[in-house]
Parts: structure tokens; sequence; C-alpha cells
């Protein structure tokens, strides 16, 4: 397998691809960011991989997410992405939860060794409960802000939440924070384009696959960087 990784090590060198080799990456949430971060950080060279998601792929997936093709569809997100993790690096331990993270899951899902979680979840409840859970837990966690509506990938920033800016869903999720105490402390992506307003009456958030991919691939580079620290 070293072969695989050859190009990572000329660039971490040795004991740095070593130390992504022993650390383990929780991805919440498999669709167009946390799809692309998921990959990444397998490309990487993580060693241990915890994936969670409840939903099957979808034909509206396809535009957007990376497992989403004619020949997955109907399939769990979390099979078909472990099955491709284990194809780039059979070696990858993948840990998979075919469910949704809530309050009621929660403890299951994060029993495990983590070293970083990737917060790629849409429901606002749920991630305010995975943030406080992994900030209590002193777990270093990281979290997507919104992508749909959007068409600049340039646009997105990294930035502690505090600092979070223009995002909608950042803004509910500091609103939601504060009534637990919870002012700072955890990195964001998020972008400083305005959400686009929907095209006539449709009630679906319009994404293109820009910019998710490009938020799932800055998360997974936090994520990298950090633990290479």
């Amino acid at each position: 397998m070293q072969e695989v990784f050859c190009r990572t090590a000329a660039l971490l060198g040795n004991e740095g691809l070593k130390k992504l080799q022993q650390s383990s990456v929780a991805i919440i949430g498999l669709g167009g960011v946390g799809s692309y971060a998921v990959e990444a950080i397998a490309r990487c060279g993580a060693g241990s991989i915890i994936i969670v998601d409840a939903d099957r792929i979808e034909a509206s997936n396809i535009n957007r997410q990376l497992p989403a093709l004619h020949s997955t569809l109907g399939q769990y997100k979390t099979d078909v992405v472990a099955a491709r993790l284990q194809d780039i690096n059979p070696l990858l331990k993948v840990y998979k939860h075919t469910c949704r993270y809530n309050h009621q899951t929660s403890n299951q899902i994060l029993i495990e060794k983590v070293d970083y979680v990737i917060d790629a979840i849409d429901s606002l409840p749920d991630k305010v409960h995975l943030i406080k859970s992994c900030l209590q837990k002193n777990i270093p966690i990281i979290s997507s802000m919104g992508a749909a509506r959007r068409l600049d990938p340039s646009m997105l920033k990294v930035a502690d939440i505090k600092d979070s800016q223009v995002c909608p869903m950042a803004r509910r999720l500091r609103r939601e924070l504060h009534k637990e105490n919870i002012y700072s402390g955890f990195k964001v992506v998020f972008s400083l384009e305005p959400p686009l307003k929907p095209d006539g009456d449709s009630a679906e958030l319009g994404s293109i696959v820009m910019v998710p991919a490009t938020a799932g691939l800055l998360l997974a580079s936090v994520v990298i960087n950090d633990l290479l620290a």
C-alpha cells in the first residue's frame, strides 16, 4: 500500500503520513458536502473513518453527490461510500452507521475513538446537538454551513463560528448555540455569497456541484492540517 500514498509521503514525510494513518475521522452526513470530504480524508491516508447517514441515493442527488450514479440508485449512501473508500484503501477501517445523527444515536456514534468530526448535516437541531456533544467530549469538530443556492466556490471561507458572516444557516446556528452558552471554539466553512433567490415556486433548494464539493474539500483540508499540527 505504500505506493498508493508515495506522493503523500513525499509531501508530508513518512512521519506525517504515519500520523494520518493512525488517525480516526468521523463524517456525519454524506451528501454533496460530506461525500467529497470523506473521499478526501480517505485519499490522504487516514487509518479509520466513521460514516453516518440514514438516506438512500436518489436521482436528485446525481448532480452533486459523489456516490450518486444511476447504478447506485436506491442503495444506502453508507454502503456505497464504504465500498468506495475501501476500494481506495483496502487497509482503511470503515465504521458505518446507517442512521440519522440525533440525540438518540449520538452516544453509539461517538463511542469509537475519534480524533476529529466533520459535521455535514442539514438539520439545525441535530447540528447543535453534535457540536455541543463534541465540545463536551473535547473532540475537535468543523461544521459546514449552507452550500445550496450559491454558484461561486471562491466565496467559501473558513473561520471560527463567531466570525462567520452573511450565511443564513450560520446566523441561525449562532443564535441556537448562544442558548447553550456556546459562542466560539470550533471552525466552520461558510460562504460570503448571498444565497440566490429560488427560481419560481420550487420548494427545492437549488444546488450545483462546485460549491458543495469545494466546501467538502475545505473541510477535509482543515482536518488534515490540524491532525498534522
